[in-house]
């Protein structure tokens, strides 16, 4: 390849002149120390380069040498509980090779482990006709996880030699003769470029939820598995943990946590949590099925750009195997601002609040990668990627161009209001802007497994929250004791959904999670006492007696019960509680 003379630097945008041969998106390398970078804009022989490494030093003259290949990440075994930044440089093998805790420049450590053996186990024999995307074998990477070796995208012939045994990941382990007559060795690893999308066969509307153990997300505003959900909100409102939870508990079989620009010590908690917390589905470490890309505030903006395209070709990867697999950006807000950086560095028109007019453009081609699919190959296998970017707008604007981007994409919107953060309801999901698209496609499912009265319970509730709403302005006025019976009770019933049921605790284990079923017999508890309550008004039973039956401050400990005793104790509460309010309403009855 030719190579070229820079020009101008200006940060981490290069200007080199003599690239003539190069393409669009090709990688090069740049200057003495080699730096990466990725060509953005070509005219004549003069190329724009992204260089995803510190440039100080650099000057004009310096050496740029293209690799004629895009930015691309290696995909493979090994992938499973690494740590890598945005342009997948595994950061512990380079703190091990460099004994240093920051990034050197121009160090080059190759993303998946070339001296690790692996056990592959051949599930196809020779003279067997594949093509790409059919599954060759299998390597148990983790407790947690199998890795399916797939035939690469675009090869198509009969498996000449294949045989199982320990391999590293460059090995052959398989030859495969294409419809040409050519022989092509066939390795555990394979690579794709991180901009364009993985293919599929076909893509389905998403009907199952994701379960998350949050309450206030899977009854109130679901998420479907392959489905695409935004949690915007204020600084300290609680996005990460949010995040942290949905990677935590969401039944996926593999999480890609992408930390895109985001502060470091949460970074550092994520490493520190991730390893102990046990997985609920296999007994294992949560690590065991996580990916994880570092990208913090003070690496290069340029790599922060690069990071989410990498994690969600990652994920694309485990989606082609038949996993289901979530990718959890924080934040691309400040994706969005290396954008506007690289933007204005480039000395295009900006667009509005100086983002890139491509800004709408580009969260669309990340969000619109997450979906159901039927997956590349001759067997039936299906696969979904389910994308939670969060937002960060400043001071909370959500009319901000990232956050009116992100809203006019995703279909579940978790909007965090900084006032129920700092009232300490967590999670600060505010009830009356939020919404999840989802929830007619999802009601089949509930409906199958969950009952009727799920879906029905759940408009219940959100009436009532709703009401409270408008009730709270009248009371500012004529205080709670001013409004009729009924009103005060909607108050109550209100307020316990809000403390009893939305209201979650993440540092408690019994409550950090929720499942479905205890999820609906908690609602069904509380709506029920609003239901037996209103029928005792109407015999003359007095509001606050009712407020104040012992089974009503049983409701509120109720989500504190263990989770092998829930169930009992919920029946419980409920025959208490019908017999209390059974004896106001006679007493109401006889004042009458």
């Amino acid at each position: 390849m030719s190579n070229g003379r820079v020009v101008k630097v200006s940060g981490p945008l290069v200007v080199a002149t003599g690239l003539a041969e190069a393409n669009m998106a090709d990688v090069v390398r740049v200057g003495e120390q080699r730096l990466i970078g990725e060509v953005l804009t070509m005219t004549g022989d003069s190329a724009s380069i992204q260089v995803y490494e510190e440039t100080s030093g650099l000057g004009p003259g310096a050496v740029v040498e293209t690799t004629g290949a895009p930015l691309s990440v290696e995909l493979g075994p090994g992938l499973i509980e690494m740590i890598y930044d945005g342009i997948q440089r595994p950061l512990q093998e380079i703190a091990d090779l460099t004994g240093s805790n920051n990034l050197p420049r121009g160090v080059e450590v190759p993303a998946l482990n070339r001296e690790k053996k692996w056990e592959f186990t051949a599930t196809v024999t020779p003279g067997t006709q594949v093509t790409g995307g059919d599954v060759i074998g299998t390597v148990r990477e983790t407790p947690s996880v199998l890795h399916k070796i797939m035939v690469p995208v675009g090869m198509k012939g009969t498996i000449r030699t294949i045989k199982s045994g320990t391999y590293t990941v460059t090995e052959t382990v398989a030859t495969l003769e294409t419809e040409k007559g050519e022989e092509k060795p066939l390795t555990l690893m394979q690579k794709w470029p991180v901009r364009v999308g993985r293919p599929y066969q076909k893509k389905f509307a998403p009907v199952t939820p994701l379960q998350s153990g949050q309450r206030i997300i899977d009854t109130m505003f679901p998420l479907a598995k392959g489905g695409t959900a935004a949690v915007p909100g204020p600084f300290g409102s609680g996005k990460t943990v949010v995040q942290h939870a949905l990677a935590k508990w969401s039944d996926v079989d593999v999480v890609v946590y992408i930390g895109c620009g985001e502060r470091g010590n949460e970074m550092t908690d994520v490493l520190r949590e991730f390893p102990e917390l046990i997985d609920p589905r296999t007994g294992e470490s949560l690590m065991k099925r996580t990916v994880l890309i570092a990208n913090t505030s003070d690496m290069p903006v340029a790599a922060r750009e690069a990071s989410v395209y990498t994690g969600i070709t990652i994920a694309e990867y485990f989606r082609d195997m038949g996993y289901d697999v979530a990718v959890i950006a924080d934040s691309t807000s400040r994706w969005a601002e290396a954008l506007r950086e690289m933007s204005g560095r480039l000395e295009e028109m900006p667009g509005e609040e100086g983002y890139p007019a491509y800004l709408a453009s580009r969260l669309s081609q990340f969000y619109e990668r997450a979906g159901v699919i039927q997956c590349m190959g001759s067997d039936e296998r299906r696969g979904s990627l389910t994308a939670v970017g969060a937002v960060s707008p400043p001071g909370g604007d959500l009319s901000e161009p990232v956050s009116q981007g992100t809203m006019r994409i995703v279909k579940v919107f978790w909007a965090l209001d900084s006032a129920l953060a700092y009232a300490r309801h967590f999670p600060a999901v505010n009830w009356l802007n939020s919404y999840s698209l989802y929830l007619d496609s999802l009601k089949p499912w509930f409906d199958e497994h969950l009952g009727n009265h799920f879906f029905h319970n759940r408009t219940r509730a959100m009436s009532l929250l709703q009401q409270e709403s408008n009730l709270n302005e009248i009371v500012q006025l004529v205080g709670k004791d001013g409004l009729a019976p009924g009103d005060q009770l909607t108050l109550e019933t209100a307020k316990m959904i809000r403390e009893d049921f939305l209201q979650q605790n993440a540092f408690v284990d019994v409550d950090s999670f929720s499942s479905y079923d205890r999820q609906s017999k908690l609602m069904q508890i509380i709506l029920d006492y609003d239901k037996l309550c209103r029928a005792a008004l109407e015999r003359g039973a007095q509001p606050y007696d009712l407020f104040a039956i012992p089974s009503r401050a049983a409701i509120g400990r109720a989500k504190s019960v263990p989770e092998d005793q829930y169930a009992r104790a919920y029946e419980l509460i409920a025959t208490q509680m019908e017999k209390e309010i059974a004896e106001l309403a006679e007493k109401g009855g006889d004042a009458q």
